[in-house]
């Protein structure tokens, strides 16, 4: 197989992977992104959470919430919980690394906030012990998963939206993450602010 026939290869899989979400994900997408337009219309905010590249994609949403996505327009409240190294480092040392999340989400969370939970196998022990803290904290929980979900699935409550992505790959599901952030930045810009850009 030459370098060219991989990267056939490999575009295949991740086209693949897209279509299976499209035919099953949109009514989840739209329903997360309603709740979200909701939590911000009532003077509530969106924590993210992940670990690795989906702390990355956490990143990215909050990022495009406080600043922008594609139009100029006010910032929106959304905190990735994963970006002060100082508070991580220190909950780790004297804690445990799997509180990293869970001990930042009891002091800022607030009933009515959103939990945006990331990850591609739903059984980082920080994570689920991020939705149990939301929980806890009367917040909703939106994840983001793949594979079977693992735990995080089996915690979700009746209002709380699992999005997993139909992939064992954690590259295709990562992947598919960052299109569906940016599908939730696109719908919440157009129920907020409307549709001109």
């Amino acid at each position: 197989m030459t370098l060219v026939d991989r990267i056939h290869d490999l575009f295949d899989d991740n086209i693949n992977t897209q279509l299976k979400c499209r035919d099953e994900l949109p009514p989840l997408i739209a329903s997360a992104s309603e709740t979200i337009v909701q939590c911000l219309l009532s003077d509530h905010k969106v924590l993210a959470c992940g670990n690795g590249g989906s702390a990355n994609i956490a990143q990215q949403f909050s990022t495009k919430m406080l600043n922008r996505f594609e139009r100029e327009r006010p910032a929106l409240p959304a905190i990735a919980l994963s970006t002060d190294s100082s508070t991580i480092t220190s909950i780790s040392n004297d804690y445990s690394y799997n509180e990293i999340f869970s001990k930042q989400i009891r002091a800022i969370g607030h009933e009515g906030d959103i939990l945006l939970a990331l990850t591609s196998s739903g059984n980082s022990a920080n994570i689920v012990q991020a939705i149990q803290a939301a929980h806890d904290r009367g917040m909703l929980v939106i994840s983001l998963t793949g594979k079977d979900g693992g735990d995080c699935a089996r915690l979700m409550q009746r209002d709380d939206i699992e999005i997993r992505v139909p992939s064992n790959s954690t590259p295709r599901i990562q992947e598919s993450h960052l299109f569906a952030i940016h599908l939730f930045c696109d719908l919440i810009d157009r129920e907020i602010f409307g549709t001109d850009i």
